[in-house]
Formats: C-alpha cells, sequence, structure tokens
C-alpha cells in the first residue's frame, strides 16, 4: 500500500512539474485566417521547449501539421489549440493546413 501511495506522489508531482513547466514556457501565437497562416514566418528559440497557440478564423475545420517537428492537430472554425514544440535545433521546419495543403507556413528555429 506504502508502495502504491508514493508511486501515486511522484505521479502527481511530475505532473505538477508539467503544469508549471507549460505556465513558463514561450508562447508564440499564429492565426489561421483566409486560408493563411498569420505570420507565415514564425521565430522560435534553438533547443527550447515552447508552445504555439494556433487560433482558426475562418469557417472550416483545418489541421496544424507538420512532419518537420512531427505535430498534427485538428483545429475547429472559431477556436484555439494549444500545441507544444520542441526543443528543436536550429533550421528551418515546414507546417501546413493538412486540410488545404496550398496553405502553409514555416516556423525558423534560431
Amino acid at each position: 500500500m506504502r508502495r502504491l501511495i508514493l508511486a501515486m506522489a511522484i505521479v502527481f508531482a511530475g505532473a505538477l512539474a508539467t503544469g508549471a513547466d507549460a505556465e513558463t514556457m514561450p508562447e508564440y501565437k499564429l492565426v489561421l485566417q483566409n486560408h493563411q497562416f498569420e505570420p507565415a514566418t514564425l521565430k522560435v528559440p534553438a533547443n527550447t521547449k515552447f508552445k504555439v497557440l494556433v487560433s482558426n478564423r475562418d469557417p472550416a475545420p483545418m489541421e496544424f501539421e507538420s512532419a518537420d517537428f512531427n505535430r498534427e492537430k485538428i483545429v475547429l472554425p472559431n477556436s484555439t489549440v494549444t500545441v507544444f514544440v520542441g526543443p528543436l535545433e536550429k533550421g528551418t521546419y515546414k507546417f501546413f493546413d493538412d486540410f488545404h495543403q496550398a496553405t502553409t507556413g514555416v516556423l525558423v528555429v534560431e
């Protein structure tokens, strides 16, 4: 029983640490409007975990996706989702709306 309580305490402490980390990590905003990402180029720091708030202002759902940094998230019309990314090495990483693949953007990691 003590082992179970100790294991639960460790898991709970880890969850609290993760929540605190999410509150202090850098945050960037990305808006999809008129089938275009704004900004189309998003600059972020290298070797840092960060979050991107992706807002969809179009009337149709979109899917924020990147094979380069391995993320995929559906964003309903007039809503916002949080996407956690990184840490990434310096470079350029593409992202797109999988439902409208001509809608693209670039993540520049410096």
